[in-house]
């Protein structure tokens, strides 16, 4: 079975001060045209989608330097509110390797993660990390969640539409559009079950 995780494009949830994406028709079919057409234009961290290490590091990777290897894979779903402490992180990376979905964890329940998690999870050798908020760390002070994190190479999948989804062992695929340079991308991320 299949299960979108993603958010609708143009009735996303948009970070505070992001531009809002916006959809252009070019040619209609309506108006006469022979086909229609549409122009997008939008931030690549609006609705769901990936943060590069180059979003928060001068030197770091940007989205085509990304193995696609990070995006696709077994991954583990868990449940959490509140702030994450390091022990909570610690536990949700343990469960994880149990059910061999280690490498990419996804959270969620509207949890914080914090800097003390975010260390144990930058430790962790995780490949991918992914949220149901709009941005990783405290809201209005997102930097140094973003920077532990990244700094590992740990991709940041944020956005995500996790309500209903159990935990779990799935199967990940978050593969961002191909933007070269770009500090994120937007993707349409689901999940896989194994029956």
């Amino acid at each position: 079975m299949l299960i979108d995780i993603s958010q609708e494009v143009f009735s996303c949830v948009v970070y505070p001060g992001d531009p809002s994406p916006q959809r252009n028709v070019a040619r209609s079919i309506a108006e006469g045209d022979m086909y229609n057409l549409s122009e997008l234009s939008m931030c690549v961290h609006n609705g769901t989608h990936i943060d590069s290490p180059f979003h928060f590091l001068r030197d770091g990777r940007t989205v085509e330097q990304i193995p696609l290897e990070s995006f696709v894979g077994p991954c583990y779903v868990c449940r959490r509110t509140g702030d994450l402490t390091g022990a909570d992180a610690e536990d949700i990376v343990s469960e994880a390797r149990k059910l061999s979905a280690g490498d990419r964890i996804l959270i969620a329940g509207g949890a914080v993660v914090t800097a003390g998690a975010a260390r144990v999870f930058a430790g962790s050798g995780v490949l991918l990390l992914g949220i149901d908020s709009q941005s990783f760390g405290p809201e209005g002070a997102p930097m140094e969640v973003h920077v532990i994190l990244l700094s590992k190479d740990i991709v940041l999948l944020e956005g995500l539409c996790l309500d209903g989804v159990s935990e779990g062992r799935y199967f990940l695929s978050a593969a961002p559009l191909n933007l070269a340079g770009c500090d994120g991308a937007p993707c349409r991320a689901f999940l896989m079950t194994e029956d």
